[in-house]
């Protein structure tokens, strides 16, 4: 309700596009119909919980695309995808409709009527010098400028303690990527809390932290190793929000992170115990 009922249409077509997709590309494929484990449904409205509102319809099928088709159904299906579907295309998206990506509407707030008037996220705001125009009760409840999920902080705070209680992920990945901005962003805001908490509630940090970094396929298997993936996914939206051309850096951090959970997996797995390693096996019947 925050932006409108374009939003429903938004997340209808990317749901569907998405199931599609998946159906048809398997049936070429020769390959079994996957759609019953709703993997799709799942990708689909993620894809449409990072794009704008006001996005054209028709750009929606081609993240989908990249998502299902060229992402997860070409490296083999659900839990063979090497970075998260929904942020690539996301990410192919921004790269390829820059302005259409980055174009927000004003919120709707209670009492007000619905327009069509655009507005900065807060986050652009505060790069560009400029007090935000949200208040942090506005960050609390979403009305703000900014992707359909990414903006009720409330929502995404709730979601995680659900998927926690739950055991569905583990603390370790939202926590230390979470915690690592804060770190980032009280050094870089010189001890301005202000700065920090708009950093924390801005942008896509929480959903990209509870919601797309914890993917089951693209994370690290061990404890160590998800602290360290947090934190690299941290330090690259840090580096990005401070220094480079865009004004959230979560999705690129993600995606750079998922890159290299395999040497992350490598340089963390856990030991049996009693294990030898080879050479010292040698050494041994040597002597």
């Amino acid at each position: 309700a925050i932006f409108g009922p374009r939003s429903l249409l938004i997340n209808a077509v990317s749901i569907i596009s998405c199931m599609v997709f998946e159906y048809v590309t398997r049936k070429i494929l020769k390959r079994r119909n996957t759609l019953g484990d709703l993997s799709a449904v799942v990708t689909g409205l993620l894809l449409a919980f990072n794009l704008p509102s006001t996005l054209p319809i028709w750009m929606v099928p081609i993240g989908a695309f990249v998502a299902i088709v060229v992402v997860k159904q070409f490296f083999g299906g659900i839990g063979q995808n090497f970075v998260n579907p929904a942020l690539m295309g996301r990410i192919v998206l921004m790269v390829s409709f820059p302005g259409q990506m980055s174009t927000w509407v004003a919120p709707y707030k209670w009492g007000e009527a619905v327009d069509a008037v655009t507005t900065a996220t807060p986050l652009f705001e505060l790069q560009n010098g400029t007090t935000p125009s949200a208040d942090l009760l506005d960050m609390l409840l979403g009305l703000r400028g900014g992707c359909l999920g990414e903006t009720c902080t409330v929502a995404l705070i709730l979601g995680g303690i659900y998927l926690l209680a739950r055991k569905v992920i583990s603390p370790s990945i939202p926590a230390s990527f979470t915690g690592t901005v804060a770190v980032f962003m009280l050094i870089a805001g010189k001890g301005d809390l202000n700065f920090l908490t708009y950093n924390l509630l801005g942008g896509g940090l929480l959903i990209g932290a509870i919601f797309m970094a914890t993917d089951y396929a693209t994370c690290p298997l061990t404890s160590k190793g998800k602290i360290i993936y947090g934190i690299g996914c941290g330090l690259v939206a840090c580096i990005i929000r401070q220094f480079g051309s865009y004004n959230e850096g979560v999705s690129f951090g993600i995606i750079l992170m998922n890159l290299l959970v395999p040497h992350i997996d490598n340089l963390t797995k856990l030991k049996p115990f009693g294990f030898i390693k080879e050479k010292k096996q040698k050494e041994a019947k040597a002597e």
